[in-house]
């Protein structure tokens, strides 16, 4: 039986979805207040660059995202690069690319180190990431690593990556976090390893955009859905100006908390799951400069007082831009931060002073630009517990189905998982 679908949000969870009903027969169309699709992952002008507004790559793990690349024809155009990892810590710059590396890391001890990589390698063999979600991470990770590597080492990095929400965080999360980047390993590769599109996701959307166009999808962008709810025998969509769209089954994409606004005829206990999700935001500039930095992929940052998690160098991943490096600066916190009030110029000069305390070889006039993006609602908090938790796809309404990230429960926030819950819930929409 053929269906009209309506998909609320033309990110990657909207579009994958899109891709498989459209195979299957269904009519469907994208809705997104955004004049372009692509969501988190699409692409945007810096300078005289245009490049991911966020930072992703490709693992040669992620077997979703790969096959969605050979799908739509894109997977001669994916490149492999070996990459270097470091950390800025006690004011100097360190290289943990390799085990070796790891092992000399002058800020930890011997004991530390030891105990710090029986953690990963343990972390890596654990199957059953159910029983780890009643454990806080920091009570886990002290547990294995010891308090001082925790204080040293692994405490920087979830404040940087969680912010305050790390102590209502369950171990699960570093558990994904591990195996999505020891998976590689697994499969005999020594090095680290990542890929991307020759073009970045600007060049996947626009292939993706061009199939589901061959395939008969349709396309509302620009179109800002105030509300969604039951109209008789078809689920209708509500757009700003007062137009109606009806469809026999919806599927919303949205953050948690805006699909319980948006939804109507929701039973109580749905929307009281919904609206209990915690999320976390993003405020990240992107900084085109001329200056050529030290070849990690990654910087982790366990200093105090830097105001971002990290130096993301995509220079050193892709290739520079012209020759130029262009780096991004993120910083996870609470939707409710102040930081979302500042000024675009407030914060990059306040990033800035930090990127330069990390590299003093950047000078001011080696800013070429700079652009900022903010989200408020980028990522579920991996709370204790969470899958007991966690909204389902399925309604009470029919024909109304909710996917978003806050339905990636044993997995990190990527591409790829993000596909891979694309898939999940056409089971239960078809």
């Amino acid at each position: 039986m053929t269906d009209r679908f309506g998909i609320v949000g033309g990110g990657v969870l909207g579009l994958g979805l899109a891709l498989r009903l459209s195979a299957l027969g269904h009519e469907v169309t994208v809705i997104d207040q955004a004049d372009e699709i692509g969501g988190l992952a699409s692409a945007w002008r810096i300078g005289d660059v245009t490049w991911d507004r966020h930072y992703h790559v490709t693992l040669a793990t992620d077997d979703h995202l790969l096959a969605l690349l050979e799908e739509i024809g894109l997977a001669d155009e994916i490149e492999w690069h070996h990459t270097r990892t470091g950390v800025f810590a006690q004011g100097r710059l360190h290289s943990v690319s390799t085990p070796l590396e790891l092992l000399r890391f002058p800020p930890l001890g011997l004991i530390d180190k030891v105990r710090l990589a029986a953690t990963l390698v343990y972390a890596g063999r654990v199957r059953d990431w159910r029983r780890l979600e009643s454990v806080p991470v920091a009570t886990w990770l002290r547990r294995w690593s010891g308090r001082r590597t925790f204080d040293t080492f692994w405490r920087p990095l979830l404040e940087s990556k969680l912010g305050e929400a790390y102590r209502d965080t369950s171990a699960a999360f570093i558990w994904a976090t591990i195996q999505r980047l020891t998976a590689a390993r697994r499969r005999g590769m020594t090095d680290e390893t990542f890929g991307n599109v020759t073009g970045g996701y600007g060049r996947v959307f626009e292939r993706f955009h061009q199939v589901l166009v061959e395939r008969g999808v349709g396309f509302r962008l620009g179109s800002v859905v105030e509300r969604v709810r039951r109209t008789g025998d078809a689920i209708t969509i509500g757009l700003a100006g007062g137009e109606t769209l009806e469809f026999d089954k919806v599927v919303v994409t949205a953050a948690s908390p805006i699909a319980a606004r948006m939804c109507e005829g929701l039973e109580p206990e749905e929307t009281a799951r919904l609206e209990a999700v915690r999320y976390l935001g993003i405020v990240c500039p992107s900084v085109l400069v001329r200056s050529e930095l030290p070849d990690f992929y990654v910087t982790n940052i366990t200093d105090p007082g830097l105001p971002f998690t990290g130096v993301i160098n995509m220079a050193a991943l892709v290739g520079d831009f012209d020759g130029a490096s262009l780096v991004y600066l993120p910083r996870y916190v609470d939707p409710s931060s102040p930081l979302f009030e500042e000024s675009d110029a407030a914060i990059e000069a306040d990033f800035l002073a930090g990127l330069r305390r990390v590299f003093p070889q950047v000078a001011e006039s080696d800013v070429i630009a700079t652009r900022t993006s903010r989200v408020r609602a980028v990522m579920a908090v991996p709370a204790l517990n969470y899958s007991d938790r966690v909204p389902t796809i399925e309604t009470s309404v029919p024909g109304l189905y909710l996917a978003s990230s806050a339905n990636i429960i044993n997995g990190t926030l990527n591409v790829n998982e993000t596909l891979q819950l694309a898939d999940r819930a056409l089971e239960l929409m078809t």
